[in-house]
């Protein structure tokens, strides 16, 4: 739980330091320094070492998927960004599938140069993710404008592209800001749309910790091993990575995100609606695993749609990394909640967990309404103002608040 409250908390300058300090320099260099604090968390003597860790885990981690999802958005257009969000979610979908066969192999290794078998995951997990950083330094590329591997008219297509996407549908074509001030910081923590995300975004992110960190366990109650019930968590992984790039990819084709985040979070409700079911009858363990594999299901395409939407209603580059942050950063305080759903009071049907996962779903679905109608009433109300009314300048420091610019369905 407690790796959540400072995984939250750096979010936000963490973001900003990227587009500042460099992707190439800042995302490999904070990939070190977890790999690092995951290696020595295999070494730790006590509790309290442990919960220590924990909470530099936290510190170093918290940049990397707000980062890497802002990174996303420096060189894709809101048409094209959610496949590519996919692409990267559904690499930690995969990781999750492996990680159950790797635990499953590292903890063979128990009394191994004096350590348990947990230990081991811990330190060679932490050491390959050290090896994996430093290549990063070497591969990843900073910004469109200075790509080496791009010609100078592809150089000024893409950033152009990319600067005056928000409004061209308005009749009034306007630049996206890119320099810093920290108003733009401010107006994103103010933004009514990210606070309106954040419920739609624990509507996601509550049953996908809750069955992250409890599915083996939730399995293993179910009457099978301990092994068994890792190698029971890969099918799901696969599957749910499989349908999060298809859906991603529809997503792009339709330029809509809320059809789709919807039908994913009705997947999600109806999986726990069967978890529920089955495990109030009892007897039926079968039941209970297909409700959390269609679960997951839903959970793992609904997630970088969720991300993407709220990234392409923010304009203007440092609201945007901030923003996203924001969203991320507190939206991820749902893996401290969910945390505590499934207790070991309640095991084996674990019927408070899934319930609770359930009233999240459907706060979320509300949210999710609530965007669309909103965003659908702002464009209506920006389609009858006049073209021309504010300077090119003034609304691009406006951002997403211009009359120009229309936000993503």
């Amino acid at each position: 739980t407690v790796f959540f409250f400072t995984y939250c908390i750096f979010e936000v300058p963490s973001n900003l330091i990227l587009k500042r300090l460099r992707p190439s320099i800042w995302l490999p260099s904070i990939m070190v320094a977890w790999g690092i604090v995951m290696t020595l968390m295999g070494v730790v003597q006590d509790f309290k070492g442990l919960l220590i860790a924990r909470l530099f885990l936290g510190v170093t981690e918290a940049g990397l998927y707000p980062g890497v999802a802002y990174y996303i958005t420096m060189w894709y257009c809101r048409t094209e960004a959610q496949f590519r969000q996919a692409m990267f979610f559904s690499a930690a979908s995969v990781a999750g599938a492996f990680s159950g066969l790797l635990a499953f192999a590292i903890a063979k290794m128990d009394g191994v140069g004096g350590y348990e078998g947990w230990r081991w995951i811990f330190i060679l997990e932490g050491i390959l993710t050290v090896l994996v950083a430093c290549v990063a330094f070497l591969t990843i590329y900073d910004f469109p404008e200075t790509a080496q591997f791009l010609t100078e008219s592809e150089r000024a297509w893409v950033v152009h592209r990319l600067r005056y996407q928000g409004s061209k549908d308005s009749g009034q074509m306007v630049a996206e800001s890119e320099h810093f001030k920290w108003i733009y910081v401010r107006e994103a923590f103010t933004d009514w749309q990210i606070y309106l995300g954040l419920w739609m975004y624990w509507g996601i992110v509550c049953p996908l910790y809750g069955t992250s960190l409890f599915l083996p366990s939730i399995i293993r109650e179910l009457g099978y091993t301990s092994s068994t019930a890792q190698l029971l968590t890969v099918p799901i992984y696969i599957t749910a990575a499989v349908l999060a790039v298809a859906v991603a990819w529809v997503s792009d084709r339709s330029g809509q995100r809320s059809p789709y985040i919807f039908t994913c979070m009705c997947v999600i409700g109806i999986g726990f609606i069967i978890c529920l079911a089955a495990s109030a009858h009892g007897g039926v363990p079968g039941v209970v695993y297909a409700g959390i594999f269609i679960a997951v299901c839903g959970i793992y395409p609904a997630f970088p749609g969720n991300v993407t939407w709220i990234s392409n209603n923010l304009a203007g580059s440092y609201k945007r990394s901030a923003g996203m942050a924001i969203h991320i950063g507190m939206g991820n305080l749902a893996g401290a909640m969910s945390s505590n759903f499934y207790r070991t009071s309640d095991s084996p049907k674990y019927i408070l967990g899934h319930a609770l996962e359930l009233g999240f779903v459907a706060v979320g679905l509300c949210a999710v309404v609530g965007l669309r109608w909103n965003y659908t009433r702002i464009n209506r109300k920006k389609d009858q103002m006049p073209v021309g009314e504010y300077s090119d300048a003034e609304n691009s420091e406006k951002g997403d608040r211009a009359p120009t610019y229309r936000y993503v369905l």
